[in-house]
Parts: C-alpha cells; structure tokens; sequence
C-alpha cells in the first residue's frame, strides 16, 4: 500500500506541470488572437 501511495504522489507532478502548460499555451493564444484581431503587437 505504502509503494501505491508513493507511485501515485510522483506521477501526480508531471499530470500538473502538463495542466499548467496546457492553461499557459492556451491563454498565450488567446492573446495572439486577440491582439492580431485588433491589430495591436501581442508584447
């Protein structure tokens, strides 16, 4: 039981960087898309 607990714990990390990315690429592209739509420079 104590090894499940442990897999579980160090497979957990790299599930959360991937969500955090997914949420940064995704708002990173909205600001592309936004800025393109008003024709403005996204930096």
């Amino acid at each position: 039981m104590e090894n499940l607990i442990l897999t579980a714990y160090i497979l957990m990390w790299p599930a959360m960087t991937a969500i955090v990315l997914i949420v940064l690429c995704a708002a990173v592209f909205k600001d592309h898309r936004d800025a393109k739509k008003n024709n403005k420079s996204v930096v």
